[in-house]
């Protein structure tokens, strides 16, 4: 029986350990984007040895994988499901506009910092094509069902973070206004 006990707290300290470098990972991340981050960053922050980093985490993607997986299951993405039900495609959009701004608003740090390093980092790309683009392409179909092509594209235009950024942050739009602003141009086109 001890001898189970004691395998309880080792399985327990790294668990611990684990989620520690994950989320010292997450911190740099938003700080200064994974494609900077290195894994000498990430175990000084976790406060752990390189080797013992490596243990947990061989590899960058590894350790990527993990900390979107952390980041969403913390604050997952909206469920563009929830918006079938909305029969008017304006007010449609308008709802599934709305949440994606907020999640942006509540990410917006560490959003902002892994998409602009998917521009060019390829380890970066394919994680968040992995986690982002199936939530993407089912916020295309559900708010684009009807549109035409030049709406569609700016429907996808209106999705993204960047278009977010530019009309809240830069621009000082409220978020509301944000909605409504984008939600007209998609209708207009």
């Amino acid at each position: 029986m001890a001898r189970t006990y004691t395998l309880g707290k080792r399985a327990q300290a790294q668990a611990e350990t684990r989620q520690r470098i994950v989320d010292a990972a997450v911190e740099l991340h938003g700080e200064i984007g994974p494609a900077l981050t290195s894994m000498s960053a990430v175990a000084e922050r976790a406060g752990v040895q390189r080797n013992t980093l490596y243990a947990h985490f061989p590899d960058e993607r590894s350790l990527l994988l993990a900390c979107s997986a952390a980041s969403l299951e913390r604050d997952p993405l909206p469920d563009a499901g929830e918006w079938r039900g909305i029969k008017d495609r304006r007010a449609r959009l308008a709802t599934g506009l709305a949440a994606i701004y907020a999640w942006y608003a509540r990410n917006e740090q560490l959003a902002g910092c892994v998409l602009r390093d998917a521009e060019f980092h390829p380890p970066v790309r394919e994680i968040v094509a992995l986690r982002y683009g199936p939530l993407l392409a089912a916020y295309e179909k559900v708010l684009g069902e009807g549109l035409s092509a030049p709406q569609h594209a700016l429907l996808r235009v209106a999705l993204g973070y960047f278009t977010w950024r530019s009309l809240v942050r830069e621009s000082g739009l409220k978020p509301g206004m944000a909605v409504a602003t984008m939600e007209k141009a998609v209708f207009a086109a």
